[in-house]
């Protein structure tokens, strides 16, 4: 994983950004998203999320839910729980079924201690301000509830960063291009911790490394092209640079056999001080 720039940390939490053009639809979350069919272990991410929220009754609130990969997971193997989705952007909200809302993180429309559990999943590096919005996930959440948030480790798919930095140098005459964007170095698997300590207790981090086998640039290429929101901070022609990874990556895989991607995500999972029921207890 790459460090971003204060400008690109910025543009990484920019509302517009991620409301207008990231997430106006599903389509580059779907393209982060598709890569990881080569993965392998293969992890089942919405089963996992369903396994943690086994002794979880009540209320359970997605917020950055996205694309509703989670929530429709759970609508179809727990339709005991309350479930409701929220986004920054009511454009990816669009064929989801209600309840689902338009929402800042940052300032939930829910009542204090109102909420069982939340899924914060691969979406806390996205605002702007992190400590704060740990702050008011744990508002809404009663004494003992549940919060379950993702991210990634500091060297997930230190491949692909890789290659973006050589074709970027290419094609500025560089030995080493500019690095890209890092949607997760704000909030890694590491960080997480730190951050989640000030309001939760109890943190457990479950990690998810895996290997990327491909023999096809394809996915590659759609990856990479999924960061165009970002695209104005590249310091390198966007389109041309991944034109041209894609054939590093071609010819990678023609000469290798494959391009391998190291990916190390994680789950974590933590309570708001209080007691938590026996039903829910761990």
């Amino acid at each position: 994983m790459t460090s971003n720039t204060t400008q690109q940390d910025a543009a990484v939490a920019d509302k517009a950004i991620l409301a207008e053009h990231a997430y106006a639809d599903e389509r580059h979350l779907a393209a982060r998203q598709s890569i990881y069919r080569w993965q392998q272990p293969r992890y089942d991410l919405p089963a996992i999320v369903a396994e943690e929220l086994a002794a979880v009754t009540g209320t359970v609130v997605d917020v950055g839910c996205g694309n509703g990969t989670f929530l429709n997971h759970l609508r179809t193997h727990r339709p005991d729980l309350h479930l409701v989705g929220l986004d920054l952007s009511a454009g990816i909200l669009t064929h989801l079924p209600p309840p689902v809302l338009v929402a800042d993180a940052q300032t939930l429309p829910l009542a204090d201690h109102s909420v069982d559990a939340v899924l914060a999943l691969h979406m806390l590096y996205h605002v702007s301000d992190i400590p704060a919005t740990i702050t008011e996930l744990a508002r809404v959440l009663r004494p003992g509830g549940l919060l379950i948030a993702s991210t990634n480790g500091d060297t997930d798919k230190h491949e692909l960063d890789q290659l973006w930095s050589t074709a970027a140098g290419h094609i500025l005459g560089l030995l080493e291009g500019p690095t890209r964007v890092s949607l997760s170095s704000r909030f890694s698997l590491e960080k997480a911790p730190g951050y989640l300590a000030e309001a939760f207790t109890g943190i457990r981090v479950r990690h998810l490394p895996g290997t990327i086998t491909l023999t096809d640039p394809a996915p590659i290429t759609a990856h990479l092209a999924s960061y165009e929101a970002w695209a104005h901070l590249s310091d390198v022609p966007f389109h041309q640079t991944i034109h041209h990874a894609t054939d590093l990556a071609t010819t990678a895989i023609e000469t290798q056999g494959a391009f391998t991607i190291t990916c190390h995500g994680g789950i974590l999972t933590c309570h708001t001080p209080g007691t938590t029921p026996p039903a829910q207890a761990r």
